[in-house]
C-alpha cells in the first residue's frame, strides 16, 4: 500500500499500484468465501439445520458485499457494473431467503446473475457492442475493438452455461432430491471459482492475438 512506503520511493515510482495486487480477488471472491466459512461454521444437524445455516450465512454475505463495495471505492477509486449488479441480486434474493426463511431464494439466485450477463453480453456482441468493457471497466492495455468483441462473445457464453447448470443443480435439489443444497455451496464456492479462473486463463491466447500488452517485453 502506498502509504506504507516512504515518500522519496512514492515519487520515483509513480507508477506503483496504489493497492496490493490481489485486492481485487478479494473483492470479487470475499463475499462468497465469507458465505461458505459461515454456513460451514452454523449449520446443524436438525430438521432445519441447513435452512438456518443458509440464513446466516446470506446475512454474512450481504453484508460482506457491502464491505466490498465500500471497499472497491475506497481503494480501486471505482465500483464495476458488474460488482454493482451482483451486489443488487445478492441484497434482493438474500433479503428474501432471510425474510421468509427458505434458501431457496440464494440457489436460485446464480441462475439470473448468469442469464444476465449471458443476455447483455450476447446481445451486445450481436449489436456489435463489447459490453464485457463497460462491465469490467477494464481496458486491458493495447486490447482491440476486435478482441474485447470475441472476448464478449466467449464470457457470454460461459455464463449463458453457467446459469443452465446452477438451474439444473436447483432441479437436482428440489425436485430429484439428487443434490444437497450443501453440496451446491462447495461447488459454488469452489468448483464454480475454478472453473472461472482456469477459463479466464484460456482466454489469455485470445487476448494476445489481439494486441494485449502482457509486459512481458519490458521485462526482458
Amino acid at each position: 500500500m502506498s502509504e506504507e512506503l516512504p515518500q522519496t520511493d512514492v515519487v520515483a515510482d509513480t507508477s506503483a499500484p496504489k493497492h496490493p495486487a490481489w485486492l481485487p480477488y478479494a473483492i470479487d471472491y470475499g463475499p462468497l468465501l465469507a458465505f461458505f466459512l459461515t454456513f460451514q461454521l452454523t449449520k446443524d444437524d436438525g430438521p432445519f439445520g441447513t435452512t438456518s445455516g443458509v440464513v446466516t450465512a446470506t446475512f454474512v454475505f450481504i453484508v460482506t458485499i457491502l464491505i466490498a463495495l465500500a471497499v472497491s471505492q475506497w481503494k480501486l477509486k471505482k465500483i464495476s457494473p458488474m460488482l454493482w449488479l451482483s451486489a443488487i441480486f445478492i441484497i434482493g434474493f438474500g433479503g428474501i431467503t432471510i425474510w421468509l426463511n427458505d434458501e431457496r431464494f440464494i440457489v436460485m439466485k446464480p441462475t439470473l446473475i448468469y442469464g444476465l450477463f449471458a443476455a447483455m453480453l450476447l446481445g451486445g456482441w450481436l449489436a456489435g457492442k463489447p459490453l464485457l468493457k463497460f462491465l469490467l471497466q477494464a481496458a486491458y492495455d493495447g486490447l482491440s475493438d476486435a478482441g474485447w468483441m470475441k472476448l464478449s462473445r466467449n464470457w457470454g457464453i460461459f455464463f449463458a452455461i453457467l446459469g443452465v447448470a446452477n438451474h439444473g443443480m436447483y432441479e437436482m435439489i428440489y425436485r430429484w432430491n439428487a443434490l444437497t443444497v450443501e453440496n451446491w455451496i462447495t461447488i459454488k464456492t469452489f468448483g464454480v471459482t475454478a472453473i472461472s479462473f482456469l477459463f479466464a486463463m484460456s482466454q489469455l491466447p485470445l487476448m494476445m492475438r489481439h494486441g494485449i500488452d502482457l509486459g512481458l517485453e519490458k521485462e526482458g
